[in-house]
């Protein structure tokens, strides 16, 4: 089972950036990708994972930090299995690692908690300079 994220790099304040998240392995053939609440999180040097956003199954129910509200966006494409987050109005306290996220329990619901995953990406570093 594979979380591969990618977008990553470096973007001066103000700039813009689309991560994006391809789901692969046995687990994502198993089940349709439909059945997966997917999210964003990041983690900064320091300190702990936070949500930056997270998606139902249809995408159509969001959830997002405060923080990145009206400048992110996550979507999805259950027939490509891909998740993505549109990043705009970049700050420098946007700079972190951000990881995708897959959650097999089936639910239709959004999920805000990062225990309640199943599968995570590596990572994409994502820098904002000043």
């Amino acid at each position: 089972v594979q979380l591969q994220a990618s977008g990553g790099g470096l973007v001066q304040t103000g700039g813009s950036l689309r991560l994006s998240c391809a789901a692969s392995g046995p687990a994502f053939s198993r089940k349709s990708f439909d059945r997966y609440p997917v999210a964003w999180f990041r983690q900064a040097p320091g300190q702990g994972r936070e949500l930056v956003a997270a998606a139902s199954w249809s995408g159509r129910t969001t959830e997002y930090a405060d923080s990145v509200q009206g400048r992110f966006t996550i979507s999805r494409d259950n027939v490509k299995k891909m998740v993505y987050l549109q990043m705009n109005r970049l700050r420098p306290e946007d700079t972190a690692t951000y990881y995708c996220a897959a959650d097999e329990s089936g639910r239709t619901i959004v999920v805000v908690v990062a225990e309640e995953y199943d599968y995570w990406g590596q990572g994409t570093l994502v820098t904002v300079s000043s």
